[in-house]
């Protein structure tokens, strides 16, 4: 399975598990008498939304290069994050409002039995994070660490909420807003955890040079070309879930055009092949002499 398709199934994995969570979170939080469950399902139907995006996001970066997209239509995920977390926003944003609404009007304590449905959604929230994060690193998808985030801020919201029943029961009249203040606290977490995700994302799409890690290893790996004596610069760039890479590789100064030439060819294919989140892979010859390093 390739990593697109790989990442188009865990889409579908979270767009399910939001809809059952919305439809149970509203249900529980209406006959519950919970505001805090009410607004989980609030955010938990505006996550399904975002999953939609998220996978029409891949859908699109799936097609192949073309005339006018010659790298391909990966740089959409990025923009499909901003919009993730523009979701986000939104969702933290109406928890806010209806948190101070209920906490100024009276309301009844939450039905005690809300809490076991809190403990159910809590323990799925966070095995769909684990699930979805392992598979956002397998794939270098920012839109699925988004999703994953998704997941896990929906964790802390049901936990904050889970705290604020559970004083609202123990304590009884007088604490009936403390499931409501839960939800302000988490709604607090939620913006948070969106500059988190939105600053990955943003490096992205400004090409930032943000991958030392692959950046060493594609060094490493083209010591290994016969002919290649070093490297210089090397910029990597991320469109989607493919890495592009431009490398100066350094040669004998000697070696003739078509020599130097097979070389750089020769070096592409051996990069793509031991490192298959690599792209394109643009490879400039310099001669190896005095005034060159390996590493710029």
């Amino acid at each position: 399975m390739s990593i697109e398709q790989t990442a188009i199934r865990t889409t579908y994995f979270s767009i399910l598990g939001n809809i059952a969570l919305a439809l149970i979170k509203g249900l529980a939080g209406f006959f519950g008498n919970s505001y805090a469950l009410i607004a989980d399902a609030i955010e938990s139907t505006t996550d399904i939304f975002s999953s939609v995006l998220v996978l029409l996001g891949f859908k699109y970066a799936e097609r192949p290069a073309d005339k006018n997209h010659p790298y391909g239509h990966g740089k959409i995920e990025p923009i499909i994050t901003f919009l993730v977390v523009a979701f986000l926003v939104v969702s933290a944003t109406i928890i806010v409002y209806e948190s101070i609404d209920n906490i100024l009007t009276p309301h009844k304590v939450p039905k005690p039995w809300t809490l076991f449905v809190l403990g159910a959604i809590i323990l799925w929230k966070e095995i769909s994070y684990r699930v979805v994060i392992k598979k956002s690193i397998e794939t270098n998808s920012t839109s699925l660490k988004a999703e994953a985030w998704h997941h896990r801020s929906d964790a802390i919201t049901s936990i904050m909420a889970f705290i604020g029943i559970s004083i609202a029961v123990i304590f009884g009249k007088g604490y009936e807003t403390a499931d409501d203040w839960a939800a302000l606290l988490a709604a607090g977490f939620i913006l948070y955890n969106s500059y988190l995700i939105l600053r990955p994302a943003l490096g992205e799409i400004m090409d930032e040079q943000r991958y030392d890690s692959l950046l060493e290893e594609i060094r490493i790996t083209s010591l290994q070309v016969p002919g290649v004596t070093g490297t210089e610069k090397c910029f990597i760039r991320k469109a989607g879930m493919k890495f592009h890479v431009d490398l100066h590789a350094l040669v004998d100064g000697t070696i003739t055009v078509t020599e130097g030439h097979d070389i750089a060819h020769n070096l592409t294919d051996y990069l793509c092949e031991k490192i298959p989140v690599l792209g394109h892979v643009h490879i400039h010859i310099e001669p190896n002499d005095a005034t060159h390093q390996d590493y710029f």
